[in-house]
């Protein structure tokens, strides 16, 4: 890490405040990256993160305080001034072109000019920018041509070109937000050895993230916003996890914490019998009761997500049976699945969870017009009392219902989802990876609202990556390892360290008919 009492701050922020109407978006926020090191910036969904970077990348003016970059006070006109003062960022969704090259792209609105006439005609020196791009790929670690399209790439290889791009407008700070999101896990690892490789040239990063573990491994300080004000700034040695929660969120975050009564739990609510499906899923055998959560755990490929589909009828099986409350259903599609009273919150929220150009109220609708009509005609008074109260119950934070779900953070957007759903008033439901891509502050929120409806006696089955959440939050474990059924694991008996011996296959299957 670097010596910061030998070192000036390549960029200083002191005393910013931002307001929009109604919102004090930062409060006097004090913020600082120095060369060859790595901030993460840390805090809930509004707590000011964004608001602070789009100021620094000039795309925001401050109400008040001041920016120094290379120790002179600055003030941002424009995106373009601040890329010349050497501030860029990199957002999560990326903002390169598909059809173009490599070289294009990394170019593009500054193309370097042919020497002579010609560049006083227009005329691109084309070489030049493949040959600057083919420098600028090696920087990064790239190994694909400056000449190949961007929809040809990976992700992982499109935000090496994002990076890249970054580097040619002779950056001193990146900002990356979230930038791991939709990387796998040895994409993640080149990404970490980019920033590592950067911070050795003397950049300075500033890393956006929800995810604890990667501010462990990547960064040397860390500083955290709440509610638009600077609340703590610390070196990553001299703190841990629940730390920096309590930090964020204002509370304590730890299995104890949603520890429930268990022994309430009572009467089947789902049991699958000897469900089959091709060579994904092999005889899966299992139980959830009224007001249980039932984890399911695995590596990539285990078969967990099969499982939900197969359940919820969203892939047909080749044998086996489903009972809800005792009695068996022919579940056929996933229209049978919600007749019979099971619900599923899908893996990925805005591709199979939303229509996300539709309305709160439109989205909460879709799945209930039946219920909400009388004589094909939809009550608009009771859609309108239903909608109201689930935004209330879930805390759907939005201006009305008339809100487009677009405009939602990811946090908002998973509770629209479960709202949908549990309009139908669900025997069983479904969550499959609930708090993927949301901040620490909402996970924490749905935690609750699971915690909740499990009250009321739905019994809730949860699929998640993340094994700590699936510790946390479970009353009962079941890992599964290349489609099959190898352990349940009652909440004493359930640590990584069993979790993983199951979910890697070194532990045979044992006592399952004790533990359901």
């Amino acid at each position: 890490m670097v010596n910061v009492a030998e070192k000036k701050p390549l960029v200083q922020i002191n005393k910013i405040s931002k307001s929009f109407p109604g919102v004090q978006a930062l409060d006097g926020v004090d913020f600082k990256v120095f060369g060859g090191e790595t901030v993460a910036l840390l805090g809930e969904n509004g707590a000011g993160k964004s608001t602070l970077m789009k100021i620094l990348s000039g795309v925001y003016h401050p109400d008040s305080g001041e920016v120094i970059v290379d120790g002179q006070k600055i003030v941002h006109e424009s995106v373009q001034k601040a890329q010349e003062l050497g501030i860029s960022i990199i957002y999560q969704e990326f903002n390169l072109t598909p059809n173009q090259s490599v070289s294009a792209n990394i170019f593009l609105g500054r193309e370097p000019r042919q020497k002579g006439f010609l560049g006083k005609l227009g005329f691109v020196d084309r070489q030049f920018a493949l040959n600057e791009t083919q420098a600028l790929l090696k920087r990064v670690g790239a190994r694909f041509s400056p000449e190949a399209k961007i929809r040809q790439l990976s992700v992982a290889e499109q935000q090496m070109v994002e990076i890249a791009k970054s580097l040619a407008t002779k950056s001193k700070v990146i900002i990356m937000d979230e930038p791991t999101s939709a990387l796998g896990k040895e994409d993640v690892k080149v990404l970490f050895e980019i920033i590592r490789n950067l911070k050795s040239q003397g950049l300075g990063i500033i890393f956006i993230t929800h995810r604890m573990e990667e501010v462990f491994e990547i960064a040397d300080r860390i500083v955290v916003l709440r509610d638009g004000k600077f609340v703590k700034e610390m070196k990553v040695e001299e703190t841990e996890t629940n730390e920096l929660i309590m930090l964020m969120v204002g509370r304590k975050l730890d299995r104890e914490s949603f520890q429930r009564k268990t022994s309430q739990l009572n009467n089947v609510a789902l049991e699958v019998k000897n469900l089959n499906r091709g060579d994904k899923l092999k005889d899966i055998n299992f139980s959830v009761k009224r007001g249980e959560i039932f984890g399911i755990a695995g590596l990539v490929g285990a078969g967990r997500t099969e499982t939900a589909r197969a359940i919820f009828g969203a892939d047909r099986i080749d044998s086996g049976e489903i009972w809800v409350h005792g009695q068996k259903v022919n579940i056929g599609s996933p229209v049978d699945a919600v007749r019979a009273g099971l619900a599923l919150v899908p893996e990925s929220r805005q591709v199979q969870g939303l229509v996300i150009k539709q309305s709160i109220e439109r989205n909460i609708l879709l799945p209930n017009l039946k219920a909400l009509a009388q004589a094909k005609i939809v009550n608009l008074k009771a859609v309108r009392t239903l909608v109201g109260n689930y935004i209330n119950k879930l805390k759907i934070r939005t201006p009305s219902a008339q809100q487009q779900v677009m405009n939602l953070s990811g946090g908002n957007q998973q509770k629209v989802v479960i709202a949908k759903w549990l309009a139908s008033n669900p025997k069983v439901l479904i969550l499959d990876e609930p708090t993927r891509g949301i901040d620490v502050g909402a996970k924490a929120e749905i935690y609750a609202i699971m915690h909740v409806l499990a009250e009321e006696g739905i019994a809730i089955i949860m699929i998640s990556s993340e094994l700590p959440e699936v510790l946390l939050m479970s009353d009962r474990i079941m890992v599964m390892y290349e489609g099959r059924v190898t352990g349940i694991l009652s909440r004493k008996e359930a640590t990584q360290e069993n979790i993983m011996a199951y979910a890697s296959g070194q532990s045979s299957y044992q006592q399952m008919e004790n533990n359901q």
